[in-house]
């Protein structure tokens, strides 16, 4: 008596036998269909054994021949009747280009300057209390704090108004920068720009309003610092002047 183990297989031999038939009869079709699209004759057709690829079911390759003479005038003919399309508007690519922009050299710049106006890298030299080269180069009155002084180098006091003095005598710059100091009074401005020039067109090249000028400050009571600006904001031909405010 056959076990479930035979009857099992004896399914699966079965099952794989009709699967090669269907694919034996799907080729000899196929094969059939083929040799009538190259008009073979019903022998051919029935003596044809079946193909070992794929491919094999297909048209040989031909190599490709240019179109000759007949071809060409074949084809005129055919579409002697088209009409062009009308060419679009599109865009002008010729033009020129617009030049390049140096976005990360303006970023540096930019983050230069702004680390010069917060003094993020003072001078050792100039830009501390106590450590300047002249006397004249700053000054704080008796009794100010020096926090005022230092905050005023360090750019953190807004200029309100600034006062230019070049071609000026001695004697006009002093008459101007009086009338200008008691007007910055009067308005309540606190911080002042007075540019007095370095002095390169004067005799000798001396500097000779630079010194008045900052002697004249420090005969005002209303004066309660004073202190060259950095290089971008007029450097030694200017002096930034810290006034009192008003009571």
């Amino acid at each position: 008596m056959a076990s479930s183990n035979d009857l099992a297989e004896l399914a699966s031999l079965l099952k794989l036998e009709r699967k090669e038939a269907r694919k034996a009869r799907r080729a000899t079709e196929a094969i059939k269909d083929v040799c009538e699209g190259f008009g073979a004759s019903p022998a051919v057709s029935a003596t044809a054994s079946e193909p070992g690829r794929f491919a094999d079911y297909f048209r040989p390759w031909r190599e490709f021949r240019a179109p000759d003479a007949s071809d060409i005038a074949l084809f005129r003919d055919a579409v002697k009747d088209a009409a062009p399309i009308n060419k679009a508007r599109t865009a002008d690519v010729k033009r020129a280009k617009p030049k390049p922009i140096a976005a990360q050299r303006t970023a540096d710049e930019l983050a230069a300057l702004e680390a010069s106006q917060l003094a993020m890298h003072p001078s050792p030299m100039s830009w501390d209390i106590g450590a300047d080269i002249e006397d004249e180069q700053s000054y704080l009155r008796g009794g100010v704090s020096p926090d005022l002084l230092r905050k005023l180098r360090r750019g953190q006091w807004t200029i309100n108004a600034e006062i230019d003095l070049h071609n000026h005598t001695q004697d006009e710059a002093h008459e101007a920068l009086m009338t200008f100091m008691r007007i910055a009074r009067a308005s309540g401005h606190r911080c002042v720009r007075i540019i007095h020039g370095k002095g390169l067109s004067s005799h000798q090249k001396i500097p000779v309003l630079r010194n008045k000028v900052r002697r004249w400050l420090q005969q005002k009571d209303e004066v309660l610092a004073y202190c060259e600006p950095r290089p971008n904001g007029g450097g030694s031909g200017a002096v930034l002047v810290l006034l009192s405010g008003v009571r």
